[in-house]
């Protein structure tokens, strides 16, 4: 009789909510995982530091409050480090205690060391002390997560050239920054050290930043950020990185030279599977370390499931979170339902971007018709409050039956604004329910009425004419 019946090797949202799940339905489980890194990347390095450093950044510097109180408003006029630190330390020694505290009352044994297969139902616990001991289970979890790729060519020292798992170990806040990379956590922390008065230079080698938005609401960042003074290079591939006494130098290969008290990369992510020894266990990865599943997060090898980054797109915490919980269903022989297809995505920048649903340019691609309603935080009683002049709520709507095809939202909570969006769009509603429905006066929600009834509007306009 094996130990457990379930195994899962990693702590972060996949892994924790796997063995949750499983301990909820009366299984034996156990979690694997480094004393130091209870919670995972997320709470460590990657969602839950970067998303608390940037509500510190917003704090600290008043830049959301300067429409109101003037360009020269600050809270804090010198903002060191340890100021920016402060409360992301409090908040993930919080996390951390809740995560075990979660484990703990759900009865899942938390092993501190670090696996590696010895079979496909065994594996071998290297604890901190060095002893190995041998933990088998029924099934298997791979839930370990993912690390930043480091270009081979470049000499990483974690202080002046660094990865986004180095920034919170920053000395001093740069005056000037190189950040190599425009998807998602490049755009991130750029807008968090441009927010602090950090010159920053984005250098992309695509022709544009985060394609996976709408293009009106990445262009309303990208003006936003051109008006904090970053400066954006695209098109352009980084050919070397110097280190010297005062600096960096970032040289292109179009011949462009970058000095900069910092250079962050953020070049994609590696899966963490190079220890693991997945070949005794019939496993393989592939070049990033990724792992392939079935539509119930098995590998090839049946009983062994694999859930969150270590899976590859679309490497959030919220999806890794339901992969968790259904690979351990499905392992357990419970019913569930399948992933619903909306799953809403949120960009943490300054401001927030989030948008569930298709784009303009994929409906366009995909020849299907459609009208659009928008709505302008500054036009709304709750924008001027807050003093949000830049947000805006973007309506993708279906003429045919009028149900919505897409929602984009930029602006102050834009990541809890979609869920509106993403509940219409889920039961089938249409933009009809957006304006006969009430909402709260003053709040940003409102902006959902005003997009409906632009977008409402505009078909009612074609409906007269096709008459």
């Amino acid at each position: 009789m094996p130990d457990f019946d379930m195994l899962v090797i990693g702590s972060g949202p996949g892994g924790q909510k796997a063995a949750i799940a499983a301990a909820k339905l009366g299984r034996r489980v156990a979690v694997v995982d480094s004393p130091d890194m209870v919670g995972g990347v997320s709470i460590h390095t990657g969602t839950i530091p970067s998303k608390t450093l940037r509500e510190a950044v917003l704090y600290l510097t008043g830049l959301t409050q300067r429409d109101l109180y003037g360009q020269s408003y600050r809270l804090k006029d010198e903002i060191t480090v340890a100021d920016l630190t402060a409360r992301t330390r409090h908040v993930v020694g919080r996390e951390v205690d809740v995560i075990r505290s979660q484990l703990s009352r759900n009865h899942v044994s938390l092993f501190a060391g670090t696996g590696r297969f010895v079979d496909d139902h065994t594996v071998a616990l290297r604890e901190v002390t060095g002893d190995e001991r041998l933990l088998s289970a029924g099934h298997i979890v791979i839930a370990t997560g993912t690390r930043p790729a480091r270009p081979d060519s470049v000499e990483f020292d974690g202080r002046t050239i660094m990865d986004s798992d180095n920034v919170l170990e920053l000395e001093r806040v740069p005056r000037s920054m190189v950040i190599v990379g425009a998807g998602v956590i490049g755009m991130e922390y750029a807008s968090m050290f441009a927010a602090l008065g950090s010159r920053v230079t984005v250098v992309e080698r695509r022709a544009g930043m985060l394609d996976m938005c709408d293009a009106e609401i990445v262009e309303s960042l990208r003006y936003h950020l051109r008006d904090l003074a970053v400066t954006f290079r695209f098109g352009e591939t980084v050919a070397a990185v110097e280190r010297h006494a005062g600096g960096t130098l970032t040289v292109l290969e179009s011949g462009k030279r970058i000095p900069a008290d910092a250079v962050m990369y953020s070049a994609g992510r590696q899966g963490l599977t190079d220890e693991l020894d997945l070949g005794k266990a019939g496993l393989t990865a592939d070049a990033r370390g990724r792992i392939t599943v079935d539509e119930h997060y098995r590998t090839q090898v049946p009983h062994i499931y694999a859930v969150g980054d270590v899976i590859g797109f679309p490497a959030l915490a919220a999806t890794s979170m339901e992969q968790g919980r259904a690979a351990a269903y499905h392992a357990c022989g419970e019913p569930v339902g399948r992933m619903d297809g909306l799953q809403p995505i949120g960009i943490y920048t300054i401001p927030e971007i989030s948008f569930v649903g298709r784009t303009e340019d994929q409906l366009t691609e995909d020849r299907v018709p459609f009208e659009v309603g928008v709505s302008r935080y500054r036009e709304l009683a709750r924008g001027q409050i807050i003093g949000d002049a830049h947000g805006m709520l973007k309506l993708l709507v279906s003429p045919q039956d009028r149900t919505l095809l897409g929602v984009h939202c930029f602006g102050t909570g834009a990541t809890e604004l979609i869920h509106i969006g993403q509940t219409v769009m889920g039961c089938g509603g249409t933009v009809d329910y957006l304006v006969d429905a009430v909402f709260n006066y003053p709040t940003l929600a409102e902006s959902y009425k005003v997009a409906a009834l632009d977008a409402t509007n505009k078909l009612r306009q074609i409906d007269r004419l096709d008459g």
